[in-house]
């Protein structure tokens, strides 16, 4: 192992600390807005989490939405009670930062195990930058429904493991380590569900065995006794949910069996599910880590032809070193459980993903340079349609001229990285990882007029608005509660279903235009104050004028769109379909 590095290596590490710092930077921007890439069931744990603060109590959990209440452990949402101030600073920055920090655990997790294995800090950078610019960390990694919090307690004991053996290859962990690996896993359980217990210790199992200078029948016995030990008292931590819950009947019905169990049901059936050709087929999922990867999709299957061709001399090549057998463990056991259950997703290998980061990072010179170049390629439209988005909205008034020169400017300094990486070979690799977190730096900077004064209601906006109930749209699971933190106060928010509103918003149809007004007279003879949309961009006014009263009024971004509303036509004119107001109203 090297102990001293050269002044180009001392170059190329301080090149990628500031690269990682820049990703740190990019991940905080924006932390609490509107528009951070996340779960679209974000909303419904706030909700949770906000309705069992209301309670005063720990336990049960407490919920307005039928069947959503015991649909995740109880540590998520207490995560968000105690970083919300149990209500005293009730926002989403706030019920965010633990993910964030969670992130930051997982870097440096990432960073000192590589530091073990290679003796140098390059690696565990560069394994580090790649992990923040996967799509799956950008999208799932900084809201508060995140993956953060189980990656990292499920990474834990896989991250020792690599210290341990490149600093004591001889030594293995003993039952003092495996009782707080057991903790470790309780704890990710604790965030996600028991059923899990399945791909962390058996990933952690054959890391084990596959890690042991000496494998014989003894020591399979003697680890297989010490991970049933950690995987029962993992089991432990997680099974006191029911020790502690008043309704232990209420969690076994929605947790256990309306949540996962469901997983392995299909109304087509197992088979004819698992052999299809779409999203929840066996084939679908054989790409999950290419697809969390996101713009750096071809980088996996780069990685994969390395390893096939390493398994083709194999002989000269065994047995492999104890860091690439226990990261190999680590990715392949929890791709080969996810293949089973009848409703699979690229985010359920999401836990794995550090592994994936630091196998690039490991052989991030013998990845053929042609398997970088797709990623500079497919920055290119990309930051073409952020740069239209970002300057429509500089046209309509949104962004002021500082914003769009700032989104401009990002985009301008990723469009040089891209030509520098197509230029010169030696950079490809770096500057493919650099324009994906510059991707990332123009879409925040694209949204955050949003979170502006012109994407928020005004202070004299909440202040007029009456208490009472206010009728919300609500057109995904449990978007209503996003109102919590548009509308702070003493309102009793009701959803009602928007379908109407996406129906007019297909274009000048008279009937659906028609429609449209009859629901909104509707909700506001039926409530106090009704939150309404427009139909489209250009809509000024609400069609309940002149029988009814403006309150307020703000810009949103269209996150869900109704069948035919972007067009061949149209898709150049997003003012058409994604900027849109909406206002606050009273009935006269």
């Amino acid at each position: 192992m090297p102990t001293s590095s050269s002044p180009s290596d001392q170059r190329t590490t301080a090149f990628w600390l500031l690269v990682l710092l820049l990703a740190f930077a990019i991940y905080a921007q924006g932390l609490g807005g509107q528009y951070v890439p996340t779960n679209g069931d974000e909303m419904v744990y706030a909700h949770i989490a906000r309705a069992t603060v209301d309670t005063g109590q720990w336990l049960p959990l407490a919920s307005e939405l039928e069947n959503m209440r015991n649909t995740k452990p109880p540590l998520l949402i207490w995560q968000a009670m105690v970083a919300g101030g149990w209500g005293q600073w009730w926002h989403m920055a706030a019920l965010r930062t633990p993910s964030l920090l969670y992130l930051l655990l997982i870097c440096g997790g990432i960073a000192l195990s590589l530091r073990a294995v290679t003796q140098r800090w390059r690696e565990g950078l560069i394994a580090a930058c790649v992990f923040l610019a996967f799509l799956s960390t950008f999208r799932y990694g900084r809201p508060y429904l995140t993956s953060a919090p189980e990656t990292f307690w499920f990474s834990l004991p896989l991250f020792a493991l690599l210290w341990q053996r490149a600093r004591l290859p001889a030594a293995g962990p003993g039952w003092l380590a495996h009782t707080l690996f057991g903790l470790a896993l309780g704890l990710g359980l604790a965030y996600k569900s028991f059923a899990l217990v399945a791909p962390t210790a058996a990933a952690w199992w054959l890391a084990l065995l596959a890690s042991e200078s000496h494998l014989n029948v003894r020591a399979v016995l003697r680890h297989t006794l010490r991970v049933v030990f950690s995987a029962l008292m993992a089991l432990g931590v997680f099974a006191l949910w029911f020790a502690l819950d008043p309704d232990p009947q209420s969690v076994w019905r929605e947790f256990i069996v309306g949540e996962n169990a469901a997983k392995f049901a299909d109304q087509r059936g197992y088979l004819r599910a698992a052999l299809a050709f779409d999203g929840s087929g066996v084939w679908s999922q054989l790409l999950a880590y290419a697809i969390n990867a996101g713009l750096l999709f071809f980088v996996l299957p780069g990685l994969a032809w390395l390893g096939l061709r390493h398994m083709l001399q194999l002989r000269e090549r065994w047995p492999l070193p104890a860091h690439q057998a226990i990261l190999l463990a680590w990715v392949l056991v929890w791709l080969l459980v996810f293949l089973f259950p009848s409703q699979r997703s690229a985010r359920y290998v999401i836990p794995a993903m550090p592994a994936i980061a630091m196998l690039i990072a490991l052989h991030w010179r013998d990845i053929a340079r042609a398997w970088f170049v797709p990623t500079l390629l497919l920055a290119l439209p990309v930051l073409l349609v952020l740069t239209r988005l970002a300057w429509v909205g500089h046209e309509i008034g949104l962004a002021s001229s500082v914003e769009i020169a700032v989104t401009l400017g990002i985009v301008a300094a990723a469009i040089v990285g891209i030509a520098l990486g197509l230029w010169r070979a030696a950079w490809s690799r770096a500057t493919a990882v650099l324009v994906t977190l510059l991707v990332y730096a123009a879409f925040n900077a694209m949204v955050s007029p949003m979170d502006g004064v012109l994407g928020r209601y005004d202070e004299r906006t909440i202040a007029s608005a009456p208490p009472g109930r206010i009728a919300v749209p609500s057109g995904f699971n449990g978007q209503f509660e996003r109102f919590q933190f548009l509308l702070p106060g003493e309102h009793r928010f009701v959803p009602y279903d928007s379908r109407a509103q996406a129906r007019a918003r297909r274009g000048p149809d008279a009937e659906g235009q028609a429609q449209a007004r009859q629901e909104l007279q509707a909700l506001l003879a039926s409530h106090d104050a009704v939150v309404w949309a427009a139909s489209h961009g250009g809509q000024a006014q609400p069609p309940c004028l002149p029988d009814c009263r403006i309150l307020g009024q703000r810009w949103l971004l269209t996150s869900r769109h109704a069948p035919g509303e972007i067009r061949k036509d149209n898709l150049w004119y997003p003012q058409q379909w994604l900027y849109r107001r909406e206002w606050l109203l009273q009935r006269l």
